[in-house]
């Protein structure tokens, strides 16, 4: 028997789910998203950091604390299989004070519970000598080397990708308005598009994933929207850290990070602000805000660059669930539905665990599964000219002259690069950028955004006014003045 499994949001928990599907046999998988392109929700802007998993209390928050060190682990080989980036550089918590100390030793103890490796509390001299740039109030760290950085859009995009090319059908800009159910049994869904059937609806529908629950009966969790805001500085901008590092944690969140990114940047933030029920895309930043993450970066190492050096601002909203916990659940009635919402950080770490215990549901529910056995595990990134050795550059542009012209001078990204993206589905510029990391340099797209709208233009056989920044009515022109 085949069943067709509707997911609804292609961020990075839905992009995992649907590609564990894709494993099995008896799976006709597809995605519904509102978005013109996947993981444009809260995996688009969070801080990156794949967690070792010594944060969360197993008797409070049973799943994130077993799904955050699991998930730890799968990234290892997943990021291999899909080539993203991933730097395992490690993670410093600091303490400044015989407050923080003791908050340490309770993370150490906890780690261990949750069976996370290599844990251990040194001296402020030994994390000085791990992180030269922390700063000297730094009386002793918890050093957790197992946790690393991604570029989360990246993830999401190769997660996908993979998904696809095993089968799965994304539907972009389709809103999920219902789950439809019948006599107790899921049936589909009911988009602005039409009605999509389904034997199996998988709720990642993010910061939305309680009021679509709600449409399907199921209505005993809630979700608040939590904002974080960040200052991102390019990368040739110094000083800057070589790991991850946290301050002690605070009750509602892990606290002002500083990190560098896979690509070389240096990343501050995020400050945690819980915003009203009807804010859930308020992603604008604040001065307040901004000033918060300042102050607590400041704190946390020796040295920091100008704040006008920063390049970019931006905020990213966290779907924090009312009883804290991931909500990762199938149900009797109605049958066949399945939520994987609530996922606030650690969700980007345990994404992977979470894709295997939504497998472990429906085989609990009696799906009789099979793997496929002609199933591929691995994806091709698109290749990034500026990383390629310099005794092969020649031979790329003589195979390709494209990749001799260089479109964006920032990130050293070629035209043959851009015109990949636009194969494998980019239709907007913030689409291009994510794929390539044109327009995400030091200029910020000013000086590479008309060669990339050209080009966008020219391969997808649209007049330059049709062409958007982001998405419907962000056109980038409007037509000629003569």
């Amino acid at each position: 028997m085949t069943y067709r499994a509707a997911i609804v949001g292609a961020g990075i928990v839905g992009s995992a789910v649907a590609r564990e599907l894709t494993r099995y046999e008896e799976f006709d998988v597809l995605i519904i998203e509102k978005e013109y392109d996947v993981g444009w929700g809260t995996s688009k802007a969070n801080t990156g950091i794949i967690h070792a998993g010594y944060d969360d209390e197993p008797e409070k928050y049973p799943r994130r604390a077993k799904l955050c060190r699991i998930g730890n682990e799968l990234w290892h080989e997943l990021s291999r299989e899909l080539q993203v980036p991933v730097e395992w550089c490690g993670a410093l918590v600091l303490a400044f004070d015989e407050r923080d100390r003791g908050v340490l030793r309770g993370l150490l103890s906890r780690g261990r519970e949750n069976k996370v490796p290599s844990l251990e509390i040194i001296e402020g001299d030994f994390c000085s000598d791990l992180e030269s740039n922390i700063s000297k109030d730094v009386v002793e760290g918890l050093w957790a080397p197992t946790s690393g950085i991604i570029t989360p859009y990246e993830a999401v995009i190769a997660l996908m990708e993979n998904a696809v090319d095993n089968g799965a059908r994304l539907h972009l800009e389709t809103l999920a308005r219902q789950i439809v159910v019948r006599d107790g049994t899921v049936v589909g869904v009911d988009t602005d598009e039409g009605f999509l059937e389904a034997d199996i609806v998988i709720n990642a529908a993010g910061m939305y994933g309680d009021r679509l629950s709600r449409t399907a009966g199921i209505s005993d969790f809630s979700i608040r929207p939590r904002k974080g805001e960040y200052l991102l500085f390019d990368r040739d901008v110094t000083p800057k850290v070589h790991m991850t590092l946290f301050h002690t944690p605070q009750p509602t969140t892990k606290g002002v990070v500083v990190t560098p990114t896979t690509e070389g940047n240096l990343l501050v933030g995020p400050n945690a602000k819980d915003v009203k029920e009807y804010e859930r895309d308020a992603t604008m930043t604040t001065r307040d805000g901004l000033d918060e993450v300042w102050e607590g970066a400041s704190r946390l190492v020796a040295k920091l660059p100008r704040r006008n050096m920063a390049m970019r601002t931006f905020a990213g909203l966290r779907p924090e669930p009312n009883h804290g916990d991931f909500i990762v659940e199938a149900y009797e009635k109605p049958e066949g539905l399945v939520n994987c919402v609530g996922t606030r950080s650690p969700g980007l770490t345990s994404a992977p665990a979470i894709a295997r215990e939504v497998v472990k549901l429906l085989k609990e529910r009696d799906f009789k599964l099979t793997m496929r056995e002609k199933w591929k595990s691995s994806r091709e990134a698109i290749r990034k000219f500026r990383l390629v050795p310099s005794q092969e550059k020649d031979g790329l542009v003589s195979s390709d002259a494209s990749y001799g012209k260089i479109a964006c001078a920032c990130e050293m990204v070629t035209e043959a690069e851009i015109k990949e993206a636009i194969k494998r589905g980019a239709r907007t510029f913030d689409s291009v950028k994510f794929r390539t990391r044109a327009g995400m340099g030091r200029c910020q797209g000013s000086f590479c955004l008309a060669k990339v709208l050209a080009l966008l233009s020219q391969e997808m056989g649209e007049p330059p006014e049709a062409i958007m920044l982001k998405g419907k009515g962000s056109n980038i022109v409007h037509g000629p003045i003569r």
